[in-house]
């Protein structure tokens, strides 16, 4: 019970961060829940994916950092982002509910924790309560960061009025790059790449997840006193 506890947690308080940070306009619990639900069924098509590549990361060899980069960038990291794209996209973009800027970030962090809380129960009850400990304080809020920037830019293709592609692309990339790069630090087997690699692409990935929840509750602010839409203009600034 302690395990599964420690396994969920962290989670759950990181969708209870995002949604107190939904000031203006509060999703409802249900769908706030299928969310969740939909992130934990993503982590089935992201492990067919993985479990059907021949080579996994205890065949690597040591230094074999080009294979890494592939099975961390491709294999892993766009497979699993791949599958939270799709569950975001394919069913919690075009819902009635999704109709405020913020709300973007608010569907991608609840279908990211949900894959990362199912994810992390299975680290944890493999691996233990200090596996636990350290996924608590890393692992689980990197993906709650790959979710904000996915957030970021999904929430920018529902109000832009013209092309939607480039934000949907940069919807998927933006998660894939930071996602890949923590991976290949992680698995590098290097204490300097672990340490500076993988814990300075989560920092800037949070640096970067704090400036895009105050630029969308600033949009959100707007749209919802003024009753303004979203311009292209507002959409092409950069959050860093």
């Amino acid at each position: 019970m302690g395990l599964l506890a420690l396994a969920i947690a962290p989670g759950i308080v990181i969708c209870l961060f995002i949604y107190l940070k939904d000031k203006y306009n509060k999703e409802p619990i249900g769908m706030l829940i299928l969310a969740f639900v939909l992130g934990m069924l993503s982590i089935i098509p992201a492990v067919i994916v993985q479990l059907s590549w021949p080579v996994g990361i205890e065949q690597l060899g040591n230094r074999d950092y080009l294979g890494l980069a592939f099975f961390t960038f491709v294999i892993i990291a766009l497979s699993e982002e791949g599958s939270k794209f799709l569950m975001l996209r394919l069913f919690l973009f075009s819902r009635k509910n999704f109709d405020d800027p913020f709300d973007g970030i608010v569907y991608a962090v609840m279908v990211g924790m949900g894959f990362a809380t199912v994810e992390n129960i299975l680290y944890v009850y493999q691996h233990g309560y200090a596996t636990g400990v350290l996924r608590m304080f890393l692992s689980v809020p990197a993906h709650g960061t790959f979710a904000v920037l996915m957030g970021y830019f999904i929430g920018y293709a529902k109000f832009t009025a013209g092309n939607k592609l480039p934000y949907f692309f940069l919807s998927l990339l933006l998660p894939v790059l930071f996602h890949g790069a923590f991976d290949f630090f992680i698995f590098s087997g290097s204490e300097v790449l672990i340490i500076c690699g993988a814990l300075g692409s989560f920092i800037l990935a949070l640096i970067i997840s704090f400036k895009a929840i105050k630029r969308k509750q600033e949009l959100s602010r707007v749209y919802f006193d003024d009753r303004n839409k979203i311009t292209d203009v507002d959409a092409n600034q950069p959050i860093v």
